[in-house]
């Protein structure tokens, strides 16, 4: 629940912002100098990049936490069985070793998306964050059925 307000909140401060900036860069079109209508424009441009990337990276959050939801009713989220520091990080070492087991699981049902998801989240565990979003997305899609190219 916690991360669900705090990206709720980080998307309603983006929101403002893009609001902001679009206004400057109308304020500067309004002007009517070349120049300044040049720089509108371009400062019209960042808001609509903003808009449409937390579009989505929105949607791509309720698609996982849709997977999530479903798997957990399935009773197949993977088990937290990592070992952890004194402080509350995750070993190395265990996050690596759940890792191989869960990539050997994919590698074994490419066609899952289960088994992608379970991949995902043992790349995220091993903070290889960009593996585990192109995992994620595998995952989604062939839950909807979606064709996929080869990783």
């Amino acid at each position: 629940m916690r991360a669900k307000l705090t990206y709720a909140l980080t998307a309603a401060v983006l929101v403002v912002y893009f609001v902001l900036v679009g206004s400057r860069g109308v304020l500067l079109i309004e002007t009517g100098t070349p120049l300044t209508v040049t720089f509108g424009v371009a400062v019209l441009i960042l808001p609509v990049i903003g808009v449409w990337f937390l579009w989505k990276n929105t949607q791509f959050v309720r698609k996982a936490n849709a997977l999530a939801a479903e798997l957990e009713a399935e009773g197949g989220l993977p088990v937290d069985e990592l070992k952890r520091t004194p402080s509350g990080r995750i070993d190395r070492d265990s996050a690596d070793a759940v890792f191989v087991k869960r990539k050997a699981e994919t590698e074994a049902a490419p066609e899952d998306w289960r088994t992608w998801f379970r991949l995902a989240v043992a790349y995220h565990d091993a903070r290889d964050t960009p593996r585990a979003r192109k995992a994620m997305q595998r995952a989604i899609a062939l839950h909807e059925g979606r064709q996929i190219e080869a990783a």
